[in-house]
Order: C-alpha cells, then sequence, then structure tokens
C-alpha cells in the first residue's frame, strides 16, 4: 500500500464517520425522512450529472440494476433513514459506533450463514468487536439511551450488511458513479413515500443547518463514495476494507469534538476494543 492509498483511506474514514454529526445537527432542527430525501435527490442528480459528463451511460448490466435497487433500499433508504431517525434522540457518536461495526455483521454473517471459514485472527476479532460494543451500550443503558432508537442503528446495520453480503460484486461493469447516482434516486423515493405524509414539515433555519446539509449532500454522500470506489480501484476491495477500523475512533472523536457529547471511562475502553475488532477482522481477510 503506497503513500496516497493511505491518504485516500484515511480521507475516507474520516469524511464517512463525520457524516453521523452533520446528520445529529440536521434531525435537531429539520424532518428526517424528508429532509434526507432531498438530500439523497440533490446528491444523486449531481452523481448522474458528472457520469453524464465523464461519458458513462444508463446502460447498465442486470447485476449493476439489481444493485442499484437492493442498495438504494438498504443502505439509503433502510440503513441512513433509520440513523436519520434514531438520531433524533441517540448521540452521533454511539451511532456511529453502531454504524462502525458492519464488517463485523458481514464476517458473522458469512461465517453462520454462508458457511465461510474464517481464519483464528477473524474470530478473535469478532468476539472483541462484540465485547466492546457490549461494553458500550452498557454504560449507556446506564446513563439512560434510547433503546428504541438504538434498536433503529441497529436494524440499519442489519439492512446495510444484507445488501453487502447479497451482492459483492456489484461494482462490476462499469458505469461506477451512474450506479451511485440511480442508488440514491432510489433512496431519495422511497424516503419520500414515508417522510413526506407521516412528517410534519417544519424547519427551524439556522447557518447551522444550512452547513451541515450542504456538507453532507456534498462530503459524505459524493465525495467519500468517489474516493471509495478510487481506493477500491487501487488497492482492491479487501484491502481498502481495512480503513473502516478507524470508523469508530473517528465518529467518537469528531462527534465529541462538533457535538461536546461527553465520553467515560467505559466508552473510550469499548470503542478502542471495537476498533481493534474491526482491524483483526479486515487483516485477516487481507492475508
Amino acid at each position: 500500500m503506497d503513500w496516497r492509498a493511505l491518504g485516500m483511506g484515511m480521507a475516507f474514514a474520516l469524511m464517512w464517520s463525520s457524516a453521523f454529526t452533520s446528520a445529529r445537527i440536521i434531525v435537531s432542527a429539520a424532518p428526517p425522512l424528508t429532509t434526507l430525501s432531498l438530500r439523497f435527490l440533490i446528491s444523486g442528480l449531481l452523481a448522474i450529472g458528472i457520469a453524464l459528463a465523464l461519458g458513462q451511460t444508463w446502460r447498465l448490466t442486470r447485476a449493476q440494476w439489481r444493485a442499484t435497487m437492493l442498495f438504494g433500499i438498504c443502505q439509503n433508504a433502510l440503513y441512513l433513514g433509520l440513523n436519520f431517525v434514531a438520531m433524533q434522540t441517540v448521540q452521533a457518536s454511539l451511532a456511529a459506533i453502531i454504524a462502525s461495526t458492519m464488517p463485523l455483521v458481514v464476517a458473522l454473517g458469512g461465517w453462520i450463514v454462508l458457511r465461510e471459514k474464517l481464519r483464528p485472527l477473524a474470530i478473535v476479532g469478532l468476539f472483541a468487536g462484540i465485547a466492546g460494543v457490549a461494553m458500550i451500550m452498557g454504560a449507556r443503558l446506564q446513563a439512560g439511551v434510547d433503546l428504541l432508537g438504538v434498536l433503529y442503528c441497529g436494524i440499519g446495520v442489519l439492512a446495510l450488511a444484507f445488501a453487502t453480503m447479497a451482492l459483492r460484486t456489484a461494482s462490476s461493469g462499469g458505469n461506477l458513479l451512474m450506479v451511485i447516482g440511480l442508488q440514491m434516486l432510489v433512496g431519495a423515493a422511497a424516503l419520500a413515500v414515508i417522510g413526506l405524509p407521516t412528517e410534519t414539515l417544519s424547519v427551524t433555519w439556522s447557518w447551522q443547518l444550512i452547513a451541515a446539509f450542504a456538507y453532507t449532500t456534498l462530503v459524505p454522500g459524493l465525495a467519500a463514495t468517489w474516493v471509495w470506489f478510487l481506493l477500491v480501484e487501487r488497492i482492491g476491495a479487501v484491502r481498502a476494507a481495512t480503513f473502516h477500523f478507524l470508523n469508530p475512533v473517528f465518529g467518537v472523536a469528531i462527534a465529541a469534538l462538533l457535538l461536546g457529547e461527553a465520553l467515560g471511562g467505559r466508552d473510550v475502553l469499548g470503542v478502542a476494543i471495537v476498533t481493534a475488532g474491526i482491524l483483526a477482522v479486515q487483516l485477516a481477510r487481507v492475508r
């Protein structure tokens, strides 16, 4: 792995992790599902416009259309939609920690459901990750965390893990930015169908809300996705996935810095254990 790939991986992890803090700012002032639908609409149209300018076409393979629909529903509508709803009552740091366990959920699902063999290092990483999450949840339960919000975050992770396991070759066939844009439009449509009739369209306008919405639309929504695919093209999906181990650390640090979310000693230790578990699982896959 060269220095450029290392920089790209760090940038991706930082952008991905920062999305939880910007989402927390958004949902405190605007309806979550409707706002997220608008974000996907803007990001999707921008991605499609850039894809067309780069010469990409609407002619996708059957596997890509299947990936577009599945990821549009599972990742954009369910995973992110449930996280946006949850962060009305759940801290951004906790949502980031739960979301960061996705590589562990995928490895565990492959082991149990698909009967894939895991190296001993991966098995140790799985149990370490579970122990770390249990430690964090124990501390948060004592502090009175909203269990329904935590459940929403957990269901979201399961939806994303399912899509990841079901379509492991989703990026094959070219037209990657076009696929990303269409996935976002699918998510926008699904969220609008639910959000518009059920949410009160009341917005508390502020410069923080505008900045957070613009940031989450352009940086985690477009830039992070683009950097991720460039990184995968450069070093491969398995090696690129090792950078996920940075997500719990970055997610917690950004939330503490920008939102002032407090962290206890058990939180810090739990984050360290989860991070080590994710790294162990990913390193085992690389080897």
